[in-house]
């Protein structure tokens, strides 16, 4: 890892960009607060704040089924926000974006589709064994259903996957690879390239679960070749409620719509009914007008102020901040990856990670505990859970200086 006195400086003015965010200004039991549960979600920037309030003060309306001037000014704004979802990501077509709830949503929706009508009884799913349980359950469930077996990639000491064992894994009984591309426990950030190349080559698709890359770093779904894609708005400056499923157009005409209802038909009669065409085949009912157009604003935001540029801030903080972690005594960090992104996972001594995490809240430090919905990877390294420091572009290397102080301060009392 980098030490921090050979850190460049980032050309953000991260002072500036806090001012953005008013939640900031928060105090805690006094103390101003300090912000590292980014992973769990991210704070909203004026932009996206003012986005929703205009939204429902000026052109309230629902979408796609009215002539009038506000239900066109809604569904202008709600397909501006998609077209702003694609450019952002690359994607060939805009009808490749589905909105949907989040990234849960997303993964149960290619799961129960690409399932029901691709995976028949022996066939395998492979994922790997750092998933956060949205992309293990999705699965098991439709493995259930088909008679289908659920297989997974190990992980290494250093939360990193086993590639040899993912080749030995990716037999021709595999229809599917679902992967994160950033583990939102390790910060692991996975090979991605390296799998869906891989897979491509015995002609397998790929779900990249990308809750935990598409804040933190550029992607680019032509670029990777990637099959289906899922992440979520609130972890990417935008409200919750609202996320994103990409698909490669023919796989999305492939498989069946999830769900039933308005604006997901073409015709309907008690016989029969007939779908509609990309993307609406997939949305169905009354969407989250506001929230999508609120994804819009905060994918502006991220534009505006260059997500490589984020990504450099980002990598510097993480490293300033493993290197002070890595000076305090009987701290030991849970993966220690090559290559990292977005959180720190550790556990200090003996204390668990609850009381550490509750002696922390009191200083104004809010950081996750528990097992980050990765339980069998808990299992895996033998730990009830961790402590995790996720990050975001507005944090600063002061408010790290007041992790370790707090961290300090509570192996004082515990310890």
């Amino acid at each position: 890892m980098t030490t921090s006195d050979t850190i460049p400086t980032h050309a953000l003015d991260i002072e500036k960009i806090r001012k953005d965010f008013p939640i900031l200004q928060t105090k805690v039991y006094g103390k101003p607060l300090v912000y590292f549960d980014n992973a769990a979600t991210t704070q909203k920037p004026l932009p996206v704040l003012k986005s929703l309030e205009e939204y429902y003060k000026t052109y309230n309306s629902n979408v796609h089924r009215g002539v009038h001037f506000l239900s066109q000014q809604a569904t202008d704004a709600y397909e501006q926000a998609r077209k702003k979802v694609a450019a952002y990501i690359n994607a060939a077509y805009d009808h490749e974006i589905i909105f949907t709830k989040g990234t849960t949503n997303s993964i149960n929706l290619v799961a129960s589709s690409f399932g029901r009508t691709f995976l028949t009884s022996g066939d395998e799913v492979l994922i790997s064994g750092m998933e956060h349980h949205s992309n293990i359950v999705p699965w098991q469930l439709i493995c259930e259903q088909r008679n289908a077996s659920l297989k997974v990639i190990p992980v290494d000491d250093n939360g990193e996957l086993i590639m040899d064992a993912f080749e030995k894994l990716l037999t021709d009984k595999v229809k599917i690879v679902a992967v994160t591309y950033v583990s939102n426990t390790l910060g692991t950030v996975n090979p991605v390239r390296d799998i869906i190349g891989r897979a491509h080559a015995k002609n397998i698709p790929v779900l990249l679960d990308a809750a935990q890359a598409i804040q933190h770093m550029p992607v680019d779904v032509q670029e990777l070749d990637v099959d289906f894609i899922a992440f979520s708005s609130h972890k990417m400056y935008g409200p919750t409620g609202i996320g994103i499923l990409y698909g490669k157009e023919n796989w999305l005409n492939e498989i069946p719509p999830y769900e039933g209802g308005g604006d997901m038909i073409k015709n309907v009669t008690f016989a029969k009914t007939t779908y509609n065409e990309l993307p609406f085949k997939f949305e169905a009912g009354t969407p989250d007008m506001s929230g999508a157009i609120a994804l819009g604003a905060a994918i502006d935001y991220i534009q505006q102020t260059g997500i490589n540029n984020m990504q450099h801030a980002e990598e510097e903080l993480i490293a300033y901040a493993y290197d002070k972690l890595s000076a305090i005594p009987s701290l030991r960090f849970i993966g220690n990856a090559k290559h990292r992104a977005g959180a720190i996972s550790f556990l200090v001594g003996n204390i668990h990670p609850f009381d550490m995490g509750e002696i922390l809240d009191k200083q104004g430090i809010a950081v996750r505990t528990g097992h980050h919905c990765t339980q069998p990877l808990m299992e895996r390294f033998n730990i009830p859970g961790t402590v995790r420091a996720s990050f975001s572009v507005y944090n600063t290397r002061e408010e790290v200086d007041e992790l370790i102080k707090g961290i300090a301060k509570a192996k004082k009392m515990l310890e």
